[in-house]
């Protein structure tokens, strides 16, 4: 039925099944003749290649086939069926890995597969799958884990791996459509003369015992292997291995020269020459092979390159060593309206005489270094009127193997780009002077907080130049202890929130005041891709507010606090003190027989006193009390730091004592006298109430004479009121 529906198919198998089973039979009929371990497993290799041209799933046939071929043999040789069949399990179980792990790298192979790739990944595979296969097949012969075992593991292994590696290659070689190609002869007779030679050397060198003369062997595998590529080597090394082997089992050849030598030993040195010319001729087949498919290639681009440059846009040209155009493309008439003709020889008159010697030198460059290069430059139209033309050279070796070097031009028209580019260069050029010459600084500062630009107005500031900020991080330029304080805003930033922020720093020994503006960088679809940073150093501004509000706040003749900020603080001292539940003390006065001191010695000497008065109060007042000039010759002290009634009376009693002075003015001595009403208060009273209090307090000292003080105290209940001296 197989062959009636699948003819094809049927032989194939029939085939399989007949070269698995023969190269069993080999094998193990020469190991047992000889008495010697199998030297060289090839079954398995051979079978690779009909089961790498079929899909994975319709590959079980032929695994089958190949499997049966193994079981027939060694039923020809009268062995048991268990271990056959164990022993057939264990070989077609090394076939599927390797098999699988060739078609899952390369589901096709084909002329254009590097062999260098395959050989890597069925390598690879073929290790791995006689590991495996042979620790079982030494399991069914041996018992584990004595040394019995091992010896047998390390014989099986060495002789799968090795036939494996030859017939493997030799069968993917033969069976897979498109690799005769690689066969430059084409003369299947040519290849069947050079490989009889090597079989007729072969067997010489192995018929002679008496002389170890196996170099001979490797001049006809390499004359095979520069001859037909890889057909030449994968034949001559499978005759090279069937010869050694064989030559090998019979006791014959140079390897019976090793005195006291072993079945064993001569194996291992059979498997060794036979491996050491696999890997001779390997390399030598990969480099030949792969430069065949390399000048393959070439030629194919060539064709290519050609049919491209003839149908380009741009101006391409190959250009001789003297300067004369091996070609040019048609493109020049639509580019530049000159004909290809008028470009077969050198027009350096055709560029422009400010880039001549430019492109001169850059031409002698290319020539002197190779490589490649690219450089933009005006061309004279057939109308007269300039392009910019940007050209890439590159040094290439001749195409002609005259051993010349040519340079392959191509040239493009970027006069429209060059004059954009030219109106942007000159807009940077006028915002660069703008923005380096505007009174801030101006930075932007990417996403991992590095700057990527910054104007030359931050020397003014901190002293650093530009360059040495570009690329570091804010942390590193403005410092740990700063960043800290502007880490939130870089951080609401990059959130996209415009974000406006004062801060002070210290630069070239000088504290600044600074106010910043971040500014979001985004894309075009929103996304935030760093900050605009605008810092403005607004230090005279603040120096300005602070003036005036010293100016609005502070009396001017005498620097102590002036009304108006007295009336500002004086609510918020005493709402503190009753939620402390602490006494405030209130402190009125003024000088006595002050209108006589102006009328009698001017108003520069009534200045004086005053100024003398302040100062002699600010040296007075303990900390968190409050002296103010409400006016004329009136003065207040508020104090919220109150111990006990005693303190009170006592400070009350020091100022008083200490505002008695003497004030020279010119050549007169002016005796200054006070007269203070003081309240002592504990409670919820209001500034009005109290400062109503200290001047009835200030008014019945004035009665008493002047030059005297009236304490007061106000307790928590109401009307609880008495006076005292």
């Amino acid at each position: 039925m197989l062959f009636r529906h699948y003819p094809r198919m049927g032989w194939q198998l029939l085939g399989l099944f007949a070269l698995t089973g023969s190269l069993s039979l080999y094998s193990i009929a020469l190991a047992r003749f000889t008495h010697s371990p199998a030297s060289l497993w090839l079954a398995n290799g051979a079978l690779i290649g009909w089961l790498v041209r079929k899909p994975l799933k319709e590959g079980w046939p032929l695994l089958l086939a190949g499997f049966l071929g193994y079981v027939a043999a060694r039923q020809v040789l009268g062995s048991p069926i268990i271990p056959t069949v164990l022993f057939g399990l264990c070989n077609m179980a090394e076939t599927w890995i390797v098999a699988v792990a060739i078609r899952r790298q390369f589901p096709v192979i084909t002329p254009e597969t590097r062999f260098l790739d395959l050989a890597r990944v069925a390598l690879i595979g073929a290790i791995v799958a006689c590991i495996f296969s042979t620790f079982g097949s030494a399991l069914v012969q041996r018992s584990w884990p004595d040394a019995a075992f091992w010896a047998t593991y390390n014989t099986l292994f060495r002789a799968h791996l090795l036939g494996m590696t030859i017939a493997a290659t030799t069968s993917i070689v033969v069976l897979t459509r498109g690799w005769w190609a690689s066969d430059p002869s084409g003369n299947p007779w040519l290849l069947l003369r050079n490989l009889s030679l090597l079989i007729v050397i072969a067997c010489v060198v192995f018929t002679r015992s008496r002389y170890p003369m196996l170099f001979l062997v490797y001049p006809p595998l390499l004359l095979l292997v520069f001859r037909h590529r890889f057909v030449g080597m994968v034949f001559g090394i499978a005759v090279i291995a069937l010869i050694t082997t064989a030559a090998t089992a019979f006791d014959v050849g140079p390897f019976k020269l090793i005195v006291d030598a072993t079945p064993v030993m001569r194996t291992v040195m059979a498997q060794v020459f036979v491996g050491t010319s696999w890997l001779i001729a390997l390399p030598v087949a990969l480099a030949l092979s792969e430069q065949e498919r390399l000048q393959a290639r070439v030629r194919e681009s060539e064709l290519r390159y050609r049919m491209l440059a003839d149908n380009s846009g741009d101006l391409v040209m190959r250009i001789r060593p003297n300067g004369d155009r091996q070609y040019v493309s048609p493109s020049i008439k639509e580019l530049l309206g000159w004909e290809t003709e008028d470009f077969v020889k050198p027009r350096p008159d055709l560029i422009h005489p400010a880039d001549r010697e430019r492109i001169a030198e850059v031409v002698a460059t290319l020539r002197r270094h190779g490589g490649a290069t690219t450089a933009t430059y005006r061309l004279q139209h057939r109308d007269g009127h300039y392009l910019w033309i940007e050209a890439f050279a590159r040094l290439v070796t001749s195409p002609d193997d005259d051993g010349t070097t040519e340079i392959i031009y191509t040239g493009r028209d970027v006069t429209r780009r060059v004059l954009v580019e030219q109106a942007l260069l000159e807009s940077r050029a006028q915002l660069r002077t703008i923005t380096d010459n505007v009174p801030a600084v101006i930075a932007r500062i990417d996403m991992s907080e590095r700057y990527t630009y910054i104007n030359r107005f931050v020397e003014q500031v901190s002293g650093d130049t530009p360059s040495s900020i570009i690329g570091r991080t804010v942390k590193e330029v403005r410092g740990a202890m700063l960043y800290e304080q502007i880490k939130g805003y870089l951080e609401r930033a990059y959130e996209g929130e415009s974000v406006w922020f004062e801060y002070e720093a210290t630069y070239r020994d000088r504290m600044l005041h600074f106010q910043t503006h971040y500014v979001p960088d985004k894309d075009e679809d929103g996304h935030v891709r760093g900050l605009y940073a605008l810092t403005t150093e607004i230090t005279h501004i603040k120096n300005v507010e602070r003036e005036l509000l010293r100016l609005a706040h502070q009396d001017a003749l005498t620097g102590l606090a002036n009304r108006r900020y007295f009336n500002e603080q004086a609510s918020p001292v005493l709402r503190q003190a009753e939620q402390r539940k602490s006494a405030v003390l209130l402190i009125l006065l003024d000088v006595d027989n002050f209108k006589s001191i102006n009328d009698s010695h001017g108003h520069a000497a009534g200045d004086a006193v005053l100024a003398e008065v302040g100062r002699c109060m600010q040296g007075l007042v303990r900390d968190g009390a409050l002296a103010a000039r409400i006016g004329g010759d009136e003065f207040v002290v508020l104090c919220d730091r109150i111990g006990s009634e005693l303190e009170a009376r006592a400070f009350v009693h020091a100022v008083w004592q200490k505002l008695h002075m003497a004030v020279l003015t010119g050549t007169h001595s002016i005796d200054v006298h006070m007269s203070m009403g003081a309240v002592l208060c504990k409670g919820a009273l209001s500034d009005e109430v109290l400062m109503k209090l200290a001047d009835e307090a200030l008014y019945t000292a004035k009665e008493a004479g002047r030059n005297t003080y009236r304490f007061v105290t106000m307790g928590i209940c109401v009307g609880e009121q008495h006076e005292n001296l």
